[in-house]
């Protein structure tokens, strides 16, 4: 379902299907509050071109950094929907780190909740920034270079079994 959503958007934006601009898209709306994972589509624009590591590496960085501003933003405007988590041990957990604390923005599942508490809390923007684009860039080329390094054929019988 997922899939076929992103692809009628690529089609309505007449985007290719595969490129920067998907990886951008991807790891954008992969770091909001959608459940949307972007790894796969980096990995699968560095396979099939492998000399583009480092573009498609920054790029998505790029987006998915952007997609954790508006996580932020989106914190910054919602102190009241969030006012009575304000004793949770999150909240505590950020105020104590401060911005450092976004270098877990790339975690999934708690990283873009994270983005919108460091809004909610207003903790200050550029360094929050700096250690959210530093996190995520880290993951990308981490997560891209393990899978990188699983032989093709592992990747071929995945696919013969998913088919």
């Amino acid at each position: 379902m997922i899939e076929s959503a992103v692809l009628w958007l690529l089609n309505i934006l007449a985007i290719p299907t595969v490129g920067l601009t998907s990886v951008f898209l991807i790891s954008f709306i992969s770091a909001t509050l959608l459940p949307l994972g972007s790894e796969p589509a980096v990995f699968a624009v560095i396979k099939a071109s492998p000399e583009m590591f480092w573009p498609v590496i920054l790029v998505a960085t790029f987006g998915n950094t952007l997609g954790g501003i508006v996580d932020y933003w989106m914190g910054y405007g919602a102190k009241q929907a969030f006012a009575k988590e304000r004793s949770s041990r999150w909240f505590h957990w950020l105020e104590r780190f401060g911005a450092k604390t976004m270098l877990l923005a790339w975690l999934p599942g708690i990283g873009d909740p994270i983005c919108t508490l460091a809004g909610w809390l207003r903790l200050p923007f550029w360094p929050s920034v700096f250690y959210m684009a530093i996190g995520k860039f880290i993951r990308y080329v981490l997560m891209t270079w393990l899978l990188l390094n699983v032989p093709d054929g592992f990747w071929h019988k995945l696919g013969n079994w998913l088919a």
